[in-house]
């Protein structure tokens, strides 16, 4: 059972990407990760996505206690957002591409583009753009729809990016999900626009309507900022689950958001009862040379290059969670 490995404290989910619809880099992620210990997978809600990672899984020849889940948010959500590259403004400087770790721009004659499919809405782009030419929009749709063709695929969890400060809407997404699914259920949510007292008034709300530890929350310290790999990084993350373990909330901890391979290191030196951690920029960064390459799946060497370096990443991540 999923919770079993939180009980345990022996979790260790690879993030896709919420907003990752490329299947094919899916299932090169979770063969790998998979055959790396890795045993909890986020990704896109698309059906063709659930696939990706099941053939993944079969690809591994590792099914047992392998767990998917699906995250899904509300308007405005960076998670389901993805950017827009207004060309006639664009210079073609390139930081814009030099900043994305998700490679997900191309390079036009006069400027550059953005493959949609790749894209995960993290904004580093918008950020660094010195033209101002990039907007984030957003990639939201009904639950109702987008849910039960997925849960019909067959998933263990699903996750709710309850971000933003519209709390009316934030409820209405969250009965729709508890609705629709029977299963454990995620939580993610970060500080940046709520502070400590509304962002507990919020999950104390939702928390209302499910039994005790059937539920996670996904301590998010600093959304899709993965991509060091030091202490600084991941400090946010430790700080957001701190929150919620004072709390004493009956509910299991899973470490996000500027997570790398310092992540639970730091968790244990300040006390945090962690059940587990989700890394998603750090971990596809670390891999990204590999599993780029067409032949990726079929080519030995460089799969035992890329493993070695996933294992020892999940491998440092499990000793100071136990």
């Amino acid at each position: 059972m999923l919770l079993d490995l939180f009980k345990g404290k022996k979790c260790f989910k690879l993030v896709c990407g919420a907003g990752n619809e490329d299947a094919i880099e899916v299932e090169k992620l979770v063969t790998l990760y998979s055959k790396a210990g890795c045993n909890f997978f986020d990704l896109c809600a698309k059906p063709e996505i659930v696939e990706a990672a099941k053939r993944g899984l079969k690809r591994a020849g590792i099914s047992e206690n392998r767990y998917l889940c699906v995250s899904v948010g509300i308007k405005g959500d960076p998670h389901v957002s993805k950017a827009l590259i207004h060309s006639e403004e664009c210079i073609k400087c390139g930081k814009c591409n030099s900043v994305c770790l998700q490679k997900a721009l191309i390079e036009k004659a006069d400027s550059y583009e953005v493959n949609t499919t790749r894209c995960i809405g993290c904004g580093r782009c918008v950020q660094d753009c010195p033209k101002k030419c990039i907007e984030m929009t957003s990639a939201f749709k009904d639950l109702k729809e987008v849910l039960p063709p997925i849960i019909e695929k067959g998933i263990d969890c699903i996750e709710f990016h309850a971000l933003g400060e519209n709390e009316d809407e934030v409820d209405e997404k969250w009965n729709d999900i508890n609705s629709l699914f029977n299963g454990p259920l995620s939580i993610c949510i970060d500080r940046s626009k709520l502070g400590n007292e509304r962002v507990l008034k919020r999950i104390n709300r939702m928390l209302e309507k499910r039994s005790p530890y059937t539920t996670i929350i996904q301590a998010d310290g600093a959304p899709m900022s993965g991509g060091k790999d030091d202490f600084k990084t991941t400090l946010q993350t430790v700080a957001m689950a701190e929150i919620f373990q004072n709390a004493k909330l009956p509910v299991y901890l899973l470490l996000s958001g500027g997570t790398n391979s310092k992540s639970t290191e730091l968790a244990k030196l300040c006390d945090i009862n962690a059940g587990g951690v989700a890394i998603g920029s750090y971990a596809r960064k670390i891999v990204r040379e590999y599993i780029d390459r067409d032949d990726f799946l079929e080519n030995e060497e460089a799969f035992s290059k890329a493993l070695a370096i996933a294992k020892n990443l999940v491998d440092v991540s499990m000793e100071y969670l136990g």
